[in-house]
């Protein structure tokens, strides 16, 4: 029986959950391995103040304690909610978006940079990355200009535009690779790639990389 690596969505957007399946598309093929994209949908409809991550941390944990058939967790947002609460909850791997997104940036690069939805989202980002301490390689973070929601992130030319303008701009602070600060802009990945000539990392895409080859390694 497959043991799945479950992909949790804590706010309540389906849109993002949607966008979250077709990013990990390629994954999902392998015979021994299921990946399971849900959504929260009594989550907040994007986690940004402190009040939305520690609702969402809540959620995780009930979502953790309700899937015990679980191979591995993502938590597919950029702050991570619930890391800590999920990891106690459970003895399967429980794997954070940001660390694996700047861990697999720092693989390819030898400075980052971050795109953030939200500049209130910055200050709690710099606390985790002290934490895994690699903030002396980030060229720096910077938020999307203008009003664009979590859901809207990853879809239409108002949030590619935005999202071009900050990778631009973390290119001319030295970033060597971008790290999608938030799990609904994969939609613009590629795109943005090939615009900055610059490694930009789906961070949820990474996470799932490091869950699946784990997993890969224990199949008999």
């Amino acid at each position: 029986m497959k043991r799945p690596i479950v992909v949790i969505n804590p706010n309540s957007s389906e849109t993002v959950t949607e966008g979250l399946r077709e990013a990990l598309a390629g994954f999902m093929h392998h015979p021994g391995i299921a990946i399971e994209c849900l959504t929260i949908a009594e989550g907040p409809p994007g986690v940004i103040t402190q009040r939305h991550l520690d609702e969402a941390a809540l959620n995780v944990g009930k979502v953790v304690e309700a899937r015990p058939d679980a191979g591995a967790f993502v938590i597919a947002c950029y702050s991570q909610p619930g890391l800590d609460l999920a990891r106690s909850l459970t003895k399967v791997p429980v794997y954070g978006i940001q660390d694996a997104g700047a861990l697999t940036a720092l693989a390819a690069a030898d400075s980052f940079g971050v795109i953030a939805v939200s500049p209130a989202s910055i200050p709690r980002h710099l606390r985790t990355l002290r934490r895994l301490g690699v903030e002396q390689r980030l060229a720096g973070e910077v938020a999307l200009s203008g009003n664009i929601s979590v859901a809207d992130s990853g879809h239409g030319e108002e949030s590619f535009a935005g999202l071009l303008e900050a990778g631009e701009e973390l290119k001319r602070m030295g970033a060597g690779a971008i790290v999608l600060g938030c799990a609904g802009m994969s939609g613009h990945r590629q795109r943005l790639e090939a615009a900055l000539s610059l490694p930009v990392i789906d961070p949820t895409q990474a996470a799932v990389a490091v869950a699946f080859g784990d997993m890969v390694t224990r199949l008999p």
